[in-house]
């Protein structure tokens, strides 16, 4: 009979390793990272303080090999393209989000992500790869070098447009719209129980940006309107865009029925949508029918461009469209304009004017001289079509705000009192109110005061005694010497030891010294 073999013993995954100092370092191989291929690691460090620290650091090797064999031993196998597949048949949006979404699945998601399990790959590690990915370069070159960005596909001359490829990240806000996807395709995997837990709780996801509007100022937009009304139709365009704040896509739409010639109000309910050279009639962004009424000068100017559309179909021998638009190229406005063809001309003729500005800005300018004029929040998200009730109006254009808060104020103190204050001859603020009585001596100098001024105690006359005083206001003899000390010192009695008060000509006020002399009566009350 062989003699029994001893078992060999398994290697031991992972490893403790001593630092300088002293402490524990543990260190658990957990695959490459599925975007670098870069070898990833799980630490953690034991300080050499910690009681037991060894077997500490056993303890921890055996929790990271524990989470380790869990990321590679997930729920199921389904890969990001599965999911994204069904994600995409269930979309449920309008065709302009929807288009947008497919367009960072097939551009973004599927290229870097499209292969990872659900269940395994998808970890912290990997989120901040896929980030670092997306901000370092639009197109995922990894740096690879210098090449040609093409125009077009398959064969075809180079112009000025096919330019050497330049590292662009992509903005905050197109990469939360990729993770819009991916939670709305992630929500879709676990209620069909995919997996148990969403992979996007460790994401780090970019902060939402905040809005920096950058309406044209008063001269530019004086600028801008001049160069347009060069053609009426287009520079009509322009003008109703700045007096409405109409997205570009509710511009296109606005339709001639839209417009209420009696009540002076402009409808907007449809909106036109674009890809490519493909386009669409949607709602508008809230979704919401809204009614805009109409200032006189704008009301005149259509007036004009109405009469001079009618005569142009009229002199073609045909008739506007029954649901024709207000701004189109055909005779009968049959077709709506493109929104990329109305931002591409305004783009081009601000250029030639070197105002750096977008079509965009003039909604931004419509909404900050509305609440810079003094228009509550609540009516200028009205116009604009912004839902919250006027918050977005205020988050967005919050600086504006504080300059008509501080035109309210300005207005305010025009119609306030003038507050009881002065500057004297040094710059001190001194009070111009009567002073406050407050003590006893001070309200029978102010009787005395009140006496001389209305003319019953008349120059040369003398003031009642201490001792009247004394009776006639509960007092000591001390706080009635103090009362007549008052008027002394402002001038309007003299006073000596041993004799009474006597009222003083104002003309004589000047000379009287400030020196206060206190006055005894003849008989003291003990």
């Amino acid at each position: 009979m062989s003699p029994r073999k001893t078992p060999t013993k398994a290697a031991q995954r992972g490893e403790i390793l001593t630092l300088p100092s002293g402490s524990l370092k543990v260190r658990v191989y957990a695959g490459k990272d599925p975007l670098t291929g870069k070898k990833h690691f799980l630490t953690e460090t034991i300080s050499h303080k910690v009681p037991d620290h060894h077997k500490v650091a056993e303890r921890t090797r055996t929790k990271l090999l524990n989470q380790v064999d869990e990321r590679r031993a997930p729920r199921t196998t389904a890969t990001v393209n599965m999911l994204m597949d069904r994600y995409e048949e269930h979309l449920n949006v309008d065709r302009s989000t929807e288009i947008g979404y497919r367009r960072n699945i097939r551009l973004h998601i599927r290229p870097l992500l499209g292969e990872r399990q659900l269940g395994k790959d998808l970890h912290g590690e990997t989120w901040d790869s896929f980030n670092a990915t997306l901000k370092q370069c639009s197109q995922h070159c990894g740096g690879k070098g210098k090449f040609i960005e093409h125009r077009k596909a398959g064969e075809h001359e180079c112009t000025d447009k096919c330019k050497v490829h330049t590292c662009k990240g992509l903005s905050d806000s197109t990469i939360r719209k990729i993770y819009s996807c991916l939670s709305g395709a992630m929500k879709l995997a676990l209620r069909w129980g995919w997996i148990t837990v969403n992979p996007l709780d460790v994401a780090t996801q970019p902060k939402a940006p905040k809005s920096k509007p950058h309406p044209p100022s008063a001269d530019e937009a004086a600028l801008i309107v001049n160069e347009a009304f060069r053609d009426f139709d287009w520079g009509m365009l322009v003008w109703l865009t700045m007096v409405t704040g109409f997205r570009r896509g509710e511009l296109c739409g606005v339709r001639i029925a839209d417009v209420d010639f009696a009540q002076r109000v402009l409808t907007v309910e449809v909106a036109v949508g674009q890809e490519g050279g493909q386009t669409w009639e949607t709602d508008p962004k809230d979704h919401q029918k809204r009614r805009i009424a109409l200032d006189e000068a704008t009301w005149n100017l259509l007036l004009v461009y109405f009469e001079q559309i009618k005569s142009a179909a009229a002199e073609a021998g045909i008739a506007l469209a029954p649901k024709g638009k207000l701004f189109s190229r055909s005779i009968d406005h049959s077709t709506p304009l493109k929104p990329d063809t109305v931002s591409q001309r305004y783009s081009r003729m601000c250029q030639r004017l070197g105002v750096k500005t977008n079509l965009h800005a003039l909604r931004h300018y419509s909404a900050t001289e509305l609440i810079a004029a003094g228009v509550d929040p609540r009516t200028v998200a009205g116009r604009l079509g912004h839902g919250g009730g006027g918050s977005t109006t205020l988050k967005v254009y919050s600086a504006w705000r504080s300059e008509a808060d501080q035109r309210a104020a300005s207005t305010l103190t025009g119609r306030m009192p003038a507050p009881p204050i002065a500057l004297d001859q040094t710059g001190k603020v001194v009070s111009t109110l009567e002073p406050k009585v407050t003590g006893p001596y001070r309200k029978i100098a102010a009787d005395l005061r009140g006496a001389i001024a209305c003319g019953a105690l008349r120059p040369g006359d003398a003031l009642p005694t201490v001792q009247e005083l004394t009776t006639r206001y509960g007092v000591s003899a001390g706080t009635a010497n103090r009362a007549v000390a008052e008027l002394k010192a402002a001038g309007l009695v003299q006073a000596s030891r041993g004799k009474r008060a006597i009222v003083l000509d104002p003309s004589d006020a000047s000379t009287q010294s400030a020196e206060v002399v206190e006055l005894r009566p003849k008989h003291t009350v003990q």
